[in-house]
């Protein structure tokens, strides 16, 4: 694999939390993703927006909320099979994260995806918004 492309160490996914990294598209543009294992051992990465309000982040930096194999987006409550990536309850129901590819393979996690190329890891550094302080929020703040 082209080590240009790796983004961590397989041991370093874990389930139950994500991992943040950037990747730049095709079209040069910085964006966030992150990755995650799932119970039977395949790791996955999806962007890091919400599917309903694409300026929210699903991974804020510290992880994103995962349990029961979801993951939640913590502005309005919507969860995302982290398996399939749909949204299975929360105003957009029954839409799908976009995916990234990766391949784990020599004890690591590598981007793996045409559309994308392997930054950092860490947060893009650019900001979108996070939905703003005036929307409903379910994190208790």
């Amino acid at each position: 694999m082209d080590e240009a492309a790796r983004v961590a160490d397989a041991d370093d996914v874990l389930e139950g939390e994500t991992l943040l990294f950037t990747v730049r598209d095709d079209e040069g543009e910085l964006a966030e993703a992150f990755c995650t294992r799932l119970a039977d051992g395949t790791v996955v990465a999806y962007r890091n927006y919400c599917q309903h309000w694409t300026d929210v982040r699903l991974d804020k930096g510290d992880g994103a909320r995962v349990t029961n194999g979801e993951v939640w987006c913590q502005k309005h409550g919507a969860t995302f099979q982290l398996d399939t990536g749909v949204c299975d309850f929360g105003p957009c129901e029954g839409s799908v994260m976009e995916r990234v590819d990766m391949t784990v393979a020599d004890g690591g996690v590598y981007v793996d995806d045409e559309a994308y190329a392997f930054e950092h890891l860490g947060p893009s550094g650019v900001d979108k918004g996070d939905g703003g302080d005036s929307r409903i929020d379910f994190t208790g703040n």
